[in-house]
């Protein structure tokens, strides 16, 4: 390799999955996953390529952002300069009329295939080229959902069939009373060695959320994610982390690393869960996990394993990975072709360049959006 690569063209492949049922938290509903395939080809003959985000109804929006916005920005720049590729990117999302998060992804887009290009010209998989603190994480998945169908036990027990670590459950839909309970028979159901962390998804008040966190004291959280209200989230979670001693976890609500250098002023997280692909890409990412070890305050990932298992190896802070059931995100678990199995709840990363990923080119086919 040369002392450049040159990109010559931004290819993109939006795909689409229906979900087998709705899939409902405290205030939202899933009915399908998307996400955008990004590939970065540069003059050299290095292609890199990459998956981001998981946007449904903005899908062909971000799309149109990376082709018409960012592309023309980037063609002929190095893929070897990172930091000025993203903000060269970065203007996408200044257009105060615009949702932000449409050009926040479809610069994550970007900047997580730019990566894949360097570390495939370099020959090193992220992991390492980020740091190399760790090869494999414990994995765990979201999981929970409310619905009358729903069968906490045994869902939990398909999980740890599945090989995974642990469960992230979903509150914040109920009285804390009636979560609580939940969160104990998952409890129950994991045993002792199961992860488990509640993630009420900014449903509760604070007193709600004070409430539940004493119900559940003794069922071993990990953390508790996003407990209180959006509007003054921040200084209602440094509250319930004082007033009841739980494991405080937030930061995917957010949109950049000043957003969650806020929180860990304000005392407000113990475990930030910023999320690479919402808020402009790996390189933003890495910038907040540098931050949280001067706060000492761990790194999380809201969900998008494919990219968070290479951030969270790289740094000594890191916790777990998340993922979903394969019903939930049927892209993880079949667009990955190379995606190796878990041993005792753990994902193991190799040593192909890159994010190592093989796309399944008959998944992309299949689902791809025109």
């Amino acid at each position: 390799m040369g002392d450049r690569l040159t990109i010559r063209a931004i290819e993109t492949i939006p795909i689409r999955v229906p979900l087998t049922r709705t899939y409902q938290g405290s205030s939202y509903r899933m009915t399908h996953r998307s996400t955008i395939v990004t590939r970065i080809h540069t003059d050299e003959g290095v292609t890199g390529e990459a998956y981001a985000g998981d946007e449904d109804s903005d899908l062909l929006e971000i799309d149109r952002i990376i082709n018409q916005e960012i592309a023309p920005r980037l063609i002929g720049e190095d893929a070897l300069a990172v930091e000025r590729c993203w903000e060269l990117a970065r203007p996408v999302t200044f257009d105060i009329l615009r949702d932000r998060r449409r050009g926040l992804v479809a610069c994550a887009c970007v900047d997580t295939a730019i990566w894949d290009t360097v570390g495939r010209a370099l020959g090193q998989p992220l992991w390492r080229l980020w740091g190399g603190y760790r090869s494999k994480l414990p994995m765990i998945a979201i999981g929970g959902y409310y619905g009358d169908n729903a069968d906490l036990a045994a869902e939990v027990r398909e999980l740890k069939e599945l090989g995974l670590a642990g469960l992230k459950l979903k509150v914040g839909g109920l009285e804390p009373e009636q979560d609580a309970a939940r969160a104990r028979l998952a409890r129950h159901a994991g045993g002792d060695g199961f992860i488990l962390a509640a993630d009420a998804n900014q449903g509760w008040t604070l007193e709600q959320a004070i409430r539940f966190a004493r119900l559940v004291e003794d069922c071993g959280l990990v953390w508790l994610e996003e407990p209180c209200r959006w509007g003054n989230d921040r200084r209602a979670m440094r509250d319930v982390r004082f007033a009841s001693g739980a494991t405080i976890c937030a930061g995917q609500s957010e949109h950049s690393a000043a957003g969650c250098r806020d929180l860990m002023v304000e005392g407000a997280i113990d475990v930030c869960n910023f999320d690479a692909s919402w808020s402009g890409g790996p390189t933003e990412w890495r910038r907040v996990a540098g931050m949280a070890l001067a706060f000492d305050v761990r790194m999380a990932h809201h969900e998008e394993p494919q990219v968070a298992s290479h951030l969270l190896a790289s740094i000594p802070h890191g916790t777990v990975v998340e993922c979903f059931h394969p019903d939930r995100d049927p892209i993880w678990w079949n667009l990955i072709a190379n995606r190796p199995p878990l041993v005792d709840g753990m994902l193991e990363l190799g040593g192909t360049p890159g994010l190592g990923w093989e796309l399944d080119a008959d998944f992309i086919e299949a689902h791809r959006v025109t």
